[in-house]
């Protein structure tokens, strides 16, 4: 057993985002190298925004804005300053039930938290893709992106896993990853399901964003509309040193969290 302290938690009780900077808030309405991805547009928060709180669950829906043109959300909880939530290594999980329907492609991943100033490698990892017509299985996957041609090809792995069908849009399921100096280790509902070697390139804490995106490259004139993905919470956790490793007398915190990890 592995045990990790809470280090940020969003359990959606309330809204917290602006579009483009933090500020105040937890969270920004765009990706912060302004990346926007899909066949949906993801729209600011609003009274006709894409977020609502439901249940004391966050609500994202995607919606035909125009006869021809989607809108829908995401969240990011860094922004183009650096500014942001994240740890280097540490373990990271959201509590979601996707919304079913072809043309979806809702996620909840991890990219390198600094300044969209800097071009070294970055680092991204996706712990849980669902394509809305494969009702079967997931997608997860592990990518160096190389922003300069001095420091070479882009790298990516990755993997699918399989589930029974429709059960990822019938009820909440967690999905986490750890990461630490050795590995990238994937799980469902806290049960390893995949791990790949931690890339050299991984120098800087990795910052949680949840979307809701549609496509990429599927047919969306079956998707329904609206469409909603709910999510219960985002959480970090950062690794409690081995007993061995702590000062004596170090008290445990009242938010600690074990999950059953190999070495």
């Amino acid at each position: 057993m592995r045990a990790f302290d809470l280090v940020f938690a969003d359990e959606f009780d309330d809204l917290s985002v602006n579009p483009w900077l933090l500020e105040n808030k937890r969270w920004i309405a765009h990706t912060p190298w302004n990346g926007d991805f899909g066949d949906a547009r993801f729209l600011n928060p609003g009274p006709d925004g894409p977020f609502a709180i439901e249940n004391g669950k966050l609500a994202i829906t995607a919606r035909k804005t125009r006869p021809d043109r989607w809108g829908s959300g995401l969240l990011a909880a860094g922004d183009k300053t650096g500014a942001g939530t994240g740890e280097r290594f540490g373990y990271f999980e959201a509590r979601m039930k996707m919304p079913p329907g072809p043309g979806l492609w809702p996620a909840f991943w991890l990219v390198s938290l600094r300044p969209t100033s800097v071009k070294s490698p970055k680092i991204e990892i996706d712990v849980v893709e669902y394509y809305g017509h494969r009702t079967h299985t997931y997608s997860l996957a592990m990518h160096v992106w190389k922003l300069r041609e001095e420091d070479g090809s882009n790298r990516s792995t990755g993997d699918r896993i399989p589930v029974s069908p429709g059960s990822l849009t019938q009820r909440f399921h967690t999905y986490g990853v750890e990461v630490d100096p050795k590995w990238v280790t994937y799980y469902l509902d806290r049960r390893e399901v995949a791990r790949f070697p931690t890339p050299a390139e991984h120098h800087d804490p990795l910052h949680p964003i949840v979307n809701l995106a549609m496509g990429p490259g599927y047919p969306i004139d079956r998707t329904p509309d609206p469409s909603t993905l709910y999510v219960d919470y985002v959480r970090i956790y950062s690794r409690v040193a081995p007993a061995g490793d702590r000062e004596c007398g170090t008290p445990q915190s009242s938010e600690r969290m074990e999950i059953d990890a190999k070495d």
